[in-house]
């Protein structure tokens, strides 16, 4: 029997590894797989991810489970999933502020998005609807704020959370617009929408999904759309440039990750589920009807795209000395 040499022996031994079946993850996914969303149940969130899973599942091939776990503005869902095993069965559909906000509003956690998540793709675009009570006497954003100037601290606002991205497009408006708002932030959008119908808030910033009926019931007024355009599906509520505040645009976001080290096969196999989700034609007559747009991007994208709008919130949260000790 002839002998290897040491050299020849690595040599043989990576020509084989290099043939040797790919085992752990030629059958991703081996089981279900979560999806947690840091928020509480009935938000834009969970109504997003219940609209995908089922076409998730057809292409993955398994269950998709959906964990609403809130609290700690989005950030005890988000550190459940960054600790999790790095193999692709467990992920976060978090919001604009769980990848781009929350390291900065608190700093003191010590836990940066950007570098414990592995990005799949952003899922969905929200762009922010202004809803009023009713019962404030203005019919236009401009009259919102020259209202709220009159009475400065008089007017407040709800928000899903400390740090979520309503909280945080409103303290633009304050910074762009010199008005005195009251923050008041609830656990989970239900509630702070809830608040707003009483009157206990005059204000809140979130998507159509999540108002469309209370303005549709008269209970609350849509004063503008914080976007470039108008919403397709609702043509009659003016942007916030057209309504008295130019340049002003509070989109939210819902992207889907997971663990940093999760292996690149299964970030691509779950890439690819969502986009055939996305690209299903009840899903996407659904996603506008809720005036949200479809997202899709690629894992490098959405990296690239996140890194950039983190500089923003930054300087707002530096600006306005937001961040919570």
């Amino acid at each position: 029997m002839m002998k290897l040499t040491r050299r020849a022996f690595i040599a043989t031994a990576a020509g084989a590894a290099v043939f040797a079946p790919r085992r752990a993850f030629a059958a991703f996914p081996e089981r279900p797989v979560t999806i947690i969303v840091p928020y509480a149940a009935g938000g834009a969130g969970d109504m997003i991810t219940r609209l995908i899973s089922t076409a998730m599942e057809k292409k993955l091939g398994q269950p998709i489970v959906i964990d609403a776990r809130g609290g700690g503005g989005g950030m005890i869902g988000a550190k459940a999933v960054a600790s999790a095993a790095p193999d692709g069965h467990t992920l976060m559909m978090g919001a604009t502020n769980n990848f781009v906000i929350n390291q900065f509003m608190f700093p003191k956690t010590s836990f940066d998005p950007l570098t414990e998540f592995a990005p799949i793709t952003r899922v969905a675009v929200v762009p922010s609807v202004m809803y009023m009570n009713p019962s404030v006497p203005v019919k236009t954003l401009g009259e919102f704020v020259a209202h709220a100037k009159a009475n400065p601290g008089k007017l407040s606002y709800s928000s899903p959370s400390v740090g979520t991205t309503p909280h945080l497009a409103v303290e633009r408006l304050k910074q762009l617009t010199d008005i005195e708002l009251v923050h008041v932030p609830y656990r989970g959008a239900p509630p702070a929408m809830q608040a707003l119908i009483t009157n206990d808030v005059q204000l809140y910033l979130a998507g159509w999904g999540v108002g469309r009926a209370f303005v549709q019931s008269g209970k609350a007024k849509a004063l503008a759309v914080a976007a470039d355009q108008r919403l397709p599906n609702v043509p009659d509520v003016p942007t916030a440039s057209e309504s008295g505040v130019p340049g002003y645009v509070a989109e939210n976001w819902w992207g889907l990750a997971a663990p940093k080290n999760t292996p690149q096969e299964a970030i691509d196999a779950l890439h690819e589920a969502v986009k055939a989700a996305l690209a299903d034609e009840a899903v996407a007559r659904k996603l506008g009807e809720l005036g949200f747009l479809p997202g899709g991007e690629t894992p490098a994208q959405f990296a690239k795209a996140a890194k950039a709008e983190a500089e923003i919130w930054r300087e707002t949260v530096a600006r306005g000395k937001l961040a919570v000790d």
